[in-house]
């Protein structure tokens, strides 16, 4: 046998050891590109992931401050609009029918300003203060004020719109108007209640504020914030309902005024009470001074009957 009949079987195992390689190779590199795109497809989806918080988040960075928004000048005017009277603007409620701001006079209004489109921050806002306006309810009576929820974005807050919103929040209450408003209006009243608002890519910026009006149509106080506390509402609307409208007869004047200082915030519970202890108090001093006159009393006549000594 040859020497190259011999090394042919190693030359052939030696081919077919090559031919493994480079299969395992192949093999290796097929794996570290799949490797890479199920990487570039992980960052896919992470950028798909990011963008989905960011479109959770949109609401809250339209409602940062933009360019054309000065914090404190949009306090100022708000401030500045204290005691100042309302116009007797007109809207429409989610029904499509009028209600004008003058046919709600005689008792105190509170307007809340949002836009429908708003998906975080008004919505909460609303629902913040439905929680506050129940409290203030259970203290002052069902009818003892109105809430009047405006939409500023004229364009797209229609009544269906407004309706809708007020539904999601689930609030249905006959003294709490949702409505709409024409940009003419919405600009006479903006000015009127102190409210501003700007235009931004990702929404508006805008003063979150409630406006209490008293029962005049005049602006009493402004309340700021996202979640105020029930006193914030309540306590200027006990001022307006039972300090301000005085009723006629001395003795309901006198009754409202038990009621403007007796009815007293309990934060433990959340809720106003009436204060019964300054009559507590009041009975004891009675009876205190009572027992002290009685014995000052009895003690003179005791002195008097006794008289002289002989």
């Amino acid at each position: 046998m040859s020497v190259t009949t011999l090394l042919h079987p190693l030359r052939l195992l030696t081919l077919v050891m090559l031919l493994m390689m480079a299969a395992v190779a192949a093999a290796q590199s097929q794996d570290h590109v799949a490797a890479s795109h199920d990487s570039t497809a992980h960052d896919t989806d992470a950028g798909e992931h990011a963008e989905a918080i960011t479109g959770q988040n949109h609401d809250a960075a339209a409602h940062e401050p933009g360019p054309a928004y000065d914090e404190a000048a949009a306090l100022a005017l708000s401030q500045a609009a204290i005691g100042r009277t309302v116009g007797d603007f007109t809207f429409l409620d989610g029904k499509g029918q009028e209600i004008a701001l003058g046919a709600l006079r005689g008792k105190p209004v509170v307007i809340s300003l949002i836009y429908t489109s708003c998906y975080h921050i008004c919505p909460t806002v609303t629902s913040n203060l439905d929680k506050v306006v129940r409290v203030a309810r259970d203290a002052l009576g069902e009818d003892g004020f109105s809430v009047l929820t405006i939409g500023f974005d004229t364009p797209n807050d229609t009544p269906d719109r407004m309706r809708v919103f007020a539904g999601q929040r689930g609030i249905d209450s006959d003294d709490w108007h949702f409505v709409s408003a024409s940009a003419e209006t919405l600009r006479g009243l903006s000015s009127d209640v102190g409210f501003s608002y700007f235009s931004s890519p990702k929404g508006f910026d805008h003063m979150i504020q409630a406006t209490v009006l008293d029962g005049e149509g005049k602006v009493y106080r402004q309340i700021y914030g996202m979640a105020p506390e029930p006193p914030a509402l309540v306590e200027p609307l006990k001022e307006i309902v039972w300090g301000k409208q005085v009723a006629a007869t001395p003795l309901g004047g006198w009754i409202n005024n038990i009621k403007l200082f007796c009815t007293v915030y309990d934060p433990t519970t959340g809720m106003y009470m009436f204060d019964y202890s300054p009559f507590i108090a009041f009975g004891i001093g009675v009876l205190v001074l009572g027992g002290i006159a009685w014995v000052i009393v009895r003690s003179w006549r005791e002195s008097s009957s006794s008289g002289p000594a002989a």
